[in-house]
């Protein structure tokens, strides 16, 4: 026992230790800015935002929340109906899968025009 928590502690240190040393490698003035969005911080909070940006950024969280909501899934063969779980579970998957198909045949998924 007294193994294992010394290499926990071990990695964590390592880990932690290279975590914050990584980065001041090659500080540059994108690293250095509060903000690594590409906007200004200081300048003007009206500039244009584009809106398709925008919608790739809300398609991300909603294929992100997915992932979260599947998760559980690989317990759900210890319930005592676990088909019901694979059910809405594929449900889900099928519904989100025909979303992405509208959206990228609408031209949501379009970076540049």
């Amino acid at each position: 026992m007294m193994t294992v928590i010394t290499i926990a502690m071990l990695l964590s240190t390592i880990l932690a230790a290279v975590s914050f040393w990584l980065p001041l490698i090659t500080p540059d003035q994108e690293k250095l800015s509060p903000y690594e969005c590409g906007f200004d911080p200081l300048g003007s909070a009206r500039l244009p935002f584009s809106m398709r940006f925008f919608l790739v950024a809300i398609l991300f969280l909603l294929f992100d929340l997915e992932i979260a909501l599947l998760l559980p899934l690989p317990w759900g063969d210890q319930l005592p109906n676990p088909e019901t779980t694979f059910f809405w579970a594929t449900l889900v998957l099928i519904l989100l899968t025909l979303g992405l198909v509208y959206e990228w045949i609408q031209g949501g998924l379009e970076w540049a025009e």
